[in-house]
């Protein structure tokens, strides 16, 4: 289990790293309210709030971080991004975005980000 949460941490990081690389300010990390929970809450410079659903998965491992993202964790992150938002009286445009870490044995990490999950026939 520790292995497992190790590289969680470390696609997280690698994660947060690829969004400043893209422009993003990052607001919060691992966001809760029970029962609610955002691994990353980024906004842009035109304003917009994006939630950052991360999954991190070894490579040539049974799943892959798509797998991870079904509709039921959609709904999830729907019903917490709508609580986030009546929490903090936002009114901007937001987006649910998923971004899929694969980790390889030589420590390396492949990032693919998706924007707008929510509204894509997942």
């Amino acid at each position: 289990m520790a292995d497992t949460l190790r590289i969680g941490a470390e696609g997280e990081k690698a994660a947060l790293e690829w969004l400043r690389q893209n422009g993003y300010l990052i607001a919060e990390r691992n966001w809760r309210s029970a029962p609610h929970e955002l691994d990353i809450v980024a906004t842009t410079s035109d304003g917009h709030y994006h939630f950052v659903e991360v999954k991190t998965r070894h490579a040539g491992g049974l799943t892959t971080p798509r797998d991870a993202m079904t509709r039921k964790k959609i709904g999830s992150l729907v019903k917490a991004a709508n609580h986030y938002i009546a929490s903090n009286s936002i009114t901007a445009e937001c987006w649910i975005d998923f971004i899929g870490v694969t980790a390889h044995d030589d420590g390396t990490m492949d990032v693919e980000f998706i924007p707008d999950v929510a509204n894509q026939h997942w």
